[in-house]
């Protein structure tokens, strides 16, 4: 399992701060049927319970709002992941059916409220993440995003630089249909799902559909004295 560690700006900002850490050997194939009908229910669920404009009042997506606004960033501009998801969805866009591994991330950040950084293992640097504040300098190509400007992100970074953002993960190290090592980090910046709940369900859906095997899951807690 990978080291985890954050900055101490970030826990000053947001002292509350979990992160739930999957690893797995993986297959990523094509999304299926099945898994894509989990995704349209909960899409339609989001829909029914949710107006455009209650989406970053959900407890997850405002903690992420609140840290990217202590850090001085504005996260009407750069969007959480997950409210972008589901803003997509109030608003008729739908979400694009891409690959497994893709899609059982996006099915776990829309039901949970969480960002959540999809990560090719095997393009890590290093075995060490540490989450960080973005900088002027950094040097950072969202997928499909082209050149993002992190400067007051939390940001993770590998031994050769940032790779992953709550708006967006890094071309360097996302998911492709070669990915056979899947390392997935579930940011908890305030509750709203349970997040030991939100690891096991990941997991369950990695089993299920990315065939996955060697899957290892720990929760980093850096108020606690150990970690779960």
């Amino acid at each position: 399992m990978i080291q985890v560690s954050i900055d101490p700006r970030i826990l000053a900002a947001c002292p509350e701060c979990r992160i739930g850490l999957i690893s797995a050997t993986v297959v990523n194939e094509p999304t299926c049927d099945e898994l894509w009908a989990e995704i349209e229910a909960a899409a339609e669920d989001i829909k029914q319970r949710y107006e455009l404009l209650e989406i970053n009042q959900r407890p997850a997506i405002a903690g992420t709002r609140h840290l990217y606004k202590a850090l001085g960033k504005d996260p009407s501009r750069y969007r959480v992941s997950s409210e972008a998801l589901c803003r997509r969805i109030i608003r008729g866009l739908g979400i694009y059916r891409l690959t497994t591994l893709i899609d059982v991330v996006n099915l776990v950040s829309i039901k949970s409220g969480y960002a959540i950084s999809g990560l090719d293992g095997d393009r890590i640097e290093g075995n060490t993440l540490t989450m960080s504040v973005g900088r002027a300098d950094d040097v950072y190509n969202g997928i499909g995003r082209g050149l993002l400007n992190i400067e007051g992100m939390p940001v993770y970074r590998d031994a050769m630089g940032p790779i992953a953002t709550p708006t967006s993960d890094e071309e360097r190290t996302k998911f492709t249909d070669q990915t056979v090592k899947a390392q997935i980090n579930i940011n908890a910046f305030a509750p709203e799902m349970p997040l030991e709940e939100a690891v096991d369900w990941m997991a369950a859906l990695l089993k299920k559909y990315a065939h996955a095997t060697d899957v290892e899951t720990m929760i980093f807690d850096p108020s606690a004295s150990g970690n779960v």
